[in-house]
């Protein structure tokens, strides 16, 4: 076939189309994969126990012990106000219980780099609150209410804080 006669038939697709299809195909696959993995390793430690087996081994103690808990009917309420956090424990029936201490731990859902810890001073019985820049967006706030050295409370919640995400 000639030169003239290509011209004629008009578009013609050879092994070089073919070739730049194949590249921009998997290049696109290989990108991806990779964005996802980096963006995997780099946002969360996937680390939920040092020690699994150590774990299993205390799962049932730790479960009959929020059993015993949720069955003494003492209950914890969190609210979060700019930078301002505060913690009523309480008993539907006998109203404000007499707690010790109260420790937050604020942690993100994913990542590790802006957890922190809250040690909430006693306003008046029951009622705890303290201060602490917290950067708005997601976070689980473990809640811990101590009273003779047992733990009375231990509930976790997750909230949305507005504001500026850090």
């Amino acid at each position: 076939m000639s030169a003239e006669q290509q011209k004629q038939k008009g578009f013609v697709f050879t092994g070089w189309h073919m070739l730049a299809i194949m590249l921009l195909f998997f290049g696109t696959i290989i990108s991806v994969n990779v964005t996802m993995a980096w963006n995997a390793v780099t946002s969360w430690s996937g680390l939920v126990v040092p020690n699994t087996y150590v774990a299993s081994q205390q799962f049932n103690g730790k479960a009959a012990a929020a059993k015993a808990r949720a069955a003494s009917g003492i209950i914890g309420k969190l609210e979060v106000k700019n930078d301002v956090a505060r913690y009523e424990v309480s008993h539907p029936e006998r109203g404000a219980i007499d707690t010790d201490s109260v420790t937050l731990h604020f942690r993100r859902p994913v990542g590790e780099k802006q957890n922190f810890d809250m040690e909430l001073q006693k306003a008046e019985t029951g009622v705890f609150s303290g201060q602490h820049d917290i950067p708005g967006g997601h976070w689980i706030v473990e809640a811990i209410a101590m009273k003779d050295g047992k733990i009375i409370v231990h509930e976790g919640t997750r909230i949305a804080v507005t504001g500026d995400v850090k």
